[in-house]
């Protein structure tokens, strides 16, 4: 088995040299059941919701940003799942998403999941995104490729001692939060009052 870091990191190959960025997103896509590009080059982005398939297209922008998320998970060592994908989205808000527009909608809208489904490990995910560096700053992600995982955590602080919790990141969370559950929730309802609206209309209630 490949040593792991405590967040389940794949840091070297079993008696062997340390991986690169590249060869552990190789593994994490061969452990998460992903296609060997990630795939980068689909048409339509496939998920399962409560059992039901959704699709939306996988635009140049979501492509964009997936490359730098897929590097993320690999340096932060959280999964794919549901819970996963909350911890990792609130992780990458609490760092930053820069310009890239998708990342924001995206981890934001995993992040208002994670507020129902884990709470706790999406606030500790929060925290820990407030106290270190992510990859969004550079050109392209793929300028890590051949840096060691191990040598990157710690080039972006994700082997730091977990600093005591307070008030102002607690302050921040329930920021992001409502942001988040706002992203999640508004578009919806206004389109629900819109049908009502109309149907009230229609029918001269």
């Amino acid at each position: 088995m490949s040593p792991l870091t405590s967040k389940g990191t794949v840091t070297r190959a079993a008696d062997g040299p340390p991986l690169t960025m590249i060869e552990a997103r190789k593994r994490y896509f061969e452990r998460s059941g992903l296609a060997p590009d990630g795939g980068y080059h689909d048409r339509l982005v496939k998920l399962r919701v409560l059992g039901l398939p959704i699709a939306f297209p996988n635009s140049p922008g979501r492509v964009r940003a997936v490359r730098y998320h897929d590097y993320h998970h690999v340096l932060t060592g959280y999964a794919t799942d549901w819970r996963g994908e909350a911890e990792i989205g609130a992780w990458e808000v609490a760092s930053g998403c820069r310009g890239f527009v998708a990342a924001w909608i995206l981890n934001l809208s995993a992040f208002a999941i994670g507020l129902f489904i884990a709470p706790k490990r999406t606030l500790a995910a929060f925290l820990r995104g407030r106290r270190c560096d992510n990859l969004y700053e550079l050109e392209d992600a793929e300028l890590v490729a051949t840096k060691q995982v191990s040598r990157l955590r710690a080039e972006r602080g994700l082997e730091r001692p977990r600093s005591p919790l307070a008030v102002r990141d607690l302050l921040a969370f329930a920021l992001w939060s409502s942001a988040a559950l706002g992203l999640v929730v508004i578009p919806p309802a206004m389109i629900l009052i819109g049908a009502l609206w109309i149907a009230s209309a229609r029918l001269g209630l």
